[in-house]
């Protein structure tokens, strides 16, 4: 499908209430896991380049933003929606994968997190690098949780003290990945040195 995935600018404001009315939809149809937002809420994330857009030409296709938590030391890709027209073609996983470099470009040292229901949105995760966590590994921002509040579940959320709701918590850590990442490379250096050095002799070997 001829569909365009962008980082949203002032020309996609026009679709702020269109994206509103399609989010609050999908959460009366699902009856879980979406929080709805306003058109005005929308309209800042895009105007301040924080959210991801997809169109076909003038169509409406996807959206998905970043909210930014703790002093910017959490991030949160939030309302991912796919329109009905555009559901099961492999479209909401090219906008994660688009408002995650996103994220990763504008706040380089954050953790970026999630809260989900879908199991769609757990695997595009997963293999992003998340890894599912408890809800105290999550920002404590209260404002955070207070976008919780127009989910149907938010009384769960409550009589927990937070601990845990429907939703699966999931992390990404820069830092765990780096550490990865690095224990990684030093391991393929050392199997690189014992490919050039078949004979090589170490204290403990007999």
């Amino acid at each position: 499908m001829d569909v365009t995935i962008s980082i949203a600018d002032d020309t996609h404001l026009q679709y702020a209430e269109e994206i509103s009315v399609l989010m609050a939809e999908a959460a009366k149809a699902r009856g879980t896991g979406i929080a709805e937002r306003s058109a005005e809420y929308l309209r800042q994330k895009i105007h301040q380049g924080k959210a991801v857009i997809a169109t076909r030409g003038t169509q409406l296709a996807g959206f998905c933003y970043i909210e930014s938590w703790g002093h910017e030391q959490y991030v949160a890709n939030s309302g991912l929606i796919v329109h009905p027209d555009f559901r099961r073609t492999g479209l909401a996983k090219n906008i994660k994968k688009k408002i995650f470099e996103l994220s990763k470009k504008k706040y380089p040292h954050a953790k970026i997190f999630g809260i989900t229901t879908s199991l769609a949105v757990m695997k595009i995760n997963s293999e992003l690098g998340y890894k599912p966590v408890t809800f105290s590994e999550l920002t404590n921002d209260d404002s955070f949780w207070l976008g919780c509040k127009s989910c149907q579940n938010y009384d769960i959320l409550q009589r927990t003290t937070r601990s845990h709701c429907l939703c699966t918590g999931m992390l990404y850590d820069p830092n765990r990945e780096k550490q990865t990442n690095g224990n990684g490379r030093r391991w393929q250096r050392f199997k690189n040195f014992l490919k050039r050095n078949p004979t090589k002799k170490f204290k403990d070997d007999k």
